[in-house]
């Protein structure tokens, strides 16, 4: 079967499509009730996020447009020490998309969620022209409970805390780059898509007094660290050989002349927190399902502008930039 037009026109056609998949994969009595807004139990003071999403190809090893669309706003709405609770999700599909790629789609995300513990509660459905869109999009917004006061911030790091990150950089970036472009390496590399929200609620728990978290998704580590040094109006030095780059990564980046610390993480976070919590801190990482590879890096230092700056493996130093344009495209 194919995606109709008629499938996104808010007829019969649109009521199958969402009994038929978006119902019998997302089902929770929320949704059940088909209202146009969903009525949430929250306590609190809420955090709010949303993303779209728009990778290609829609599947890759380790992970989907499915997952990262979960996992995606689960670790934004985590990255300010909260509980996230209830997602809402919009599909943009093309015509002609078939059926057996939206219920995959859907069924990935639906797994994702249920492994990140929140509810899909409502959504809508698109269906536009072919050549509209590349097969699919997937808008998500999500909502949870603030578990600490004050959250953690990009403005909050301090000269003298330890940067840490929760695994190895780039395997998210160079997975989607290898499929979509049909590459193979010596070792296969697979997408880190993971949520983070169970590791944060940890580290809130037993560690506290977080500074800043941050998912290193588009930019990756080097462009995440300068947005957190300019916020904070601090500088920022980290160890080439303390970040854990897999050898598989490593050797790709090296054939195509990529750097793994500009690429793509999709279930990686970075952490700043004073410098005598960060073994605490990196204990209840590794005793994580998706942190055993987790390493202290760096330090924040003082700096009259802000800066980031890389001691190499040579011995030597190098300023990290941000980003300019794009490294990968459609990553995530």
């Amino acid at each position: 079967m194919k995606i109709l037009l008629d499938s996104g026109s808010g007829g019969r056609a649109s009521q199958r499509l969402i009994a038929d998949v978006f119902l019998r994969h997302f089902d929770n009595g929320i949704l059940r009730r088909m209202d146009d807004a969903a009525l949430l139990d929250l306590n609190g003071p809420v955090v709010m996020s949303t993303d779209g999403y728009t990778v290609t190809p829609l599947f890759f090893p380790g992970g989907s447009i499915g997952t990262l669309a979960v996992h995606g706003t689960v670790n934004d709405i985590s990255m300010l020490g909260a509980r996230p609770r209830y997602l809402s999700c919009a599909f943009i599909l093309e015509e002609g998309l078939d059926m057996d790629v939206l219920e995959r789609a859907a069924a990935d995300m639906a797994l994702a969620a249920r492994r990140a513990g929140v509810e899909i509660v409502t959504g809508d459905t698109k269906v536009v022209p072919r050549g509209a869109c590349d097969g699919m999009f997937i808008t998500t917004a999500g909502v949870g409970e603030a578990l600490t006061d004050p959250a953690p911030s990009g403005h909050a790091a301090r000269p003298g805390d330890a940067v840490l990150v929760s695994g190895s950089m780039g395997d998210h970036g160079l997975t989607v780059m290898a499929r979509r472009d049909g590459l193979t390496f010596a070792a296969d590399v697979i997408s880190d898509s993971a949520p983070l929200n169970r590791m944060v609620e940890r580290l809130i728990a037993e560690v506290g007094d977080i500074h800043t978290l941050r998912d290193p998704t588009r930019g990756g580590l080097a462009t995440t660290l300068n947005e957190i040094a300019e916020q904070s109006g601090v500088g920022c030095v980290i160890d080439e050989s303390a970040v854990p780059v897999h050898e598989s990564v490593r050797a790709g980046c090296d054939v195509l002349g990529l750097d793994p610390l500009y690429l793509a993480n999709e279930g990686k976070l970075i952490c700043v927190l004073p410098r005598e919590k960060a073994q605490a801190a990196l204990d209840v990482m590794r005793s994580c399902e998706f942190g055993a590879e987790a390493a202290v890096i760096g330090e924040i230092t003082a700096a009259e502008k802000p800066r980031v700056e890389l001691r190499t493996f040579m011995g030597g130093s190098r300023l990290l930039s941000m980003l300019e344009g794009a490294q990968l495209p459609r990553i995530c």
